[in-house]
């Protein structure tokens, strides 16, 4: 009876034995993968603000009553067309007694011109004439002037807002008539970090969406970068320019802008392979010896699946990617499916990352 009490107490320490061996030593099944340079083209994500290329309300020099509306809310008006005539009767009286005059001064200009050539009258006296003949000419350019406001006129080519004036209506210097925006081409202003100032340029690649148009895509180009940073936001604004041909971006509509920014070379791992523990992010670094370490790194531009390893890995480093959830410090592991990523593969996909802005 001993013996075989003896038998069963060993039988049970062999067994727990091979169980803390087996399972304590047992390697780890994990997925990694070795940390390479790759070419790398992100792209920076913000929120801009259309803007007309040239934008107006269009109001009156002077005050008078409406008599002709040329247009109607939304046409699509040419440089120079007429907009809106106003009352003007007086002035084109005035206008036609300038213009009599100034003929009248003229041709006595010429007959006094013809005495002075056969010396039957003072050069004086010509002298005098002549000026009274140019006041008399300013008079009719200043009267055809003031007419002329009586006509106001688009400045630019584009489409006009909702009419604001009816015929009759007194107008006063300072009345909106009607807004004007040229559209044709629009400018769409966003913010930058400043950070970043020293990736941007002029003809960068931009591309833009809306709610409004879903699945469409405006194309366009870095035209300016302003001058100077705001101090309270530590952003630079970029406008960028949009041919717009079928004016489907109005002034004021929000678009979501990527601006694409140079190829560069950089570390890039799996967003999976980085634990985040409140704000710091860490790798499992696999040793020679097929243990696992804990490495701290600083992630810089994340996007599709990928992140860029600003700090904290070297080229050639092989890190854990799937299975971190199992790890632990000076944890044995094993790969169970070898590199799955080739670096032609990861450089491919990284060409369609983005780094979010702010």
């Amino acid at each position: 009876m001993l013996a075989l009490i003896g038998a069963t107490v060993a039988c049970g320490s062999n067994g727990a034995e091979q169980r803390k061996g087996g399972d304590g030593d047992r390697p780890i099944p994990v997925t990694t993968q070795q940390v390479r340079m790759q070419p790398f083209s992100d792209t920076l994500l913000a929120l801009g603000n259309v803007k007309a290329r040239e934008s107006i309300t269009v109001t009156a020099k002077v005050s008078e009553t409406v008599q002709q509306v040329h247009f109607e809310s939304g046409d699509v008006v040419a440089a120079g067309a007429p907009l809106v005539t106003l009352t003007g009767r007086q002035q084109q009286a005035a206008f036609e007694q300038a213009q009599a005059t100034a003929n009248e001064a003229d041709q006595l200009y010429q007959r006094q011109n013809e005495l002075a050539g056969q010396q039957l009258i003072a050069r004086s006296q010509l002298d005098t004439q002549r000026a009274i003949r140019d006041a008399a000419r300013a008079r009719v350019a200043q009267m055809r002037a003031d007419i002329g406001d009586r006509v106001i006129r688009a400045p630019f080519a584009g489409v006009l807002g909702i009419r604001q004036v009816s015929p009759g209506a007194l107008v006063t210097p300072g009345t909106a008539i009607a807004t004007l925006d040229d559209t044709a081409r629009v400018y769409v202003d966003f913010p930058v970090p400043e950070a970043m100032i020293a990736t941007l340029g002029v003809g960068q690649q931009v591309a833009g969406t809306s709610t409004a148009y879903p699945g469409r895509k405006f194309e366009g180009q870095v035209s300016t970068i302003d001058a100077r940073v705001d101090e309270s936001t530590r952003s630079v604004v970029v406008r960028g320019d949009f041919a717009n041909p079928d004016r489907a971006l109005r002034p004021g509509m929000l678009l979501q802008v990527r601006l694409s920014r140079p190829e560069r070379q950089a570390l890039l791992v799996p967003e999976i392979s980085i634990v985040q523990v409140g704000t710091d992010s860490f790798v499992y670094r696999v040793k020679p010896d097929s243990s696992v370490e804990r490495v701290d790194v600083k992630i810089g531009a994340r996007r599709e699946g990928l992140a860029e390893v600003a700090e904290g890995l070297n080229v050639g480093d092989r890190i854990v990617v799937d299975g971190t959830g199992k790890l632990r410090v000076g944890a044995r592991i094993v790969d169970s499916a070898g590199d799955k990523a080739p670096a032609g593969e990861v450089g491919s996909a990284s060409k369609n990352s983005t780094a979010k802005a702010g």
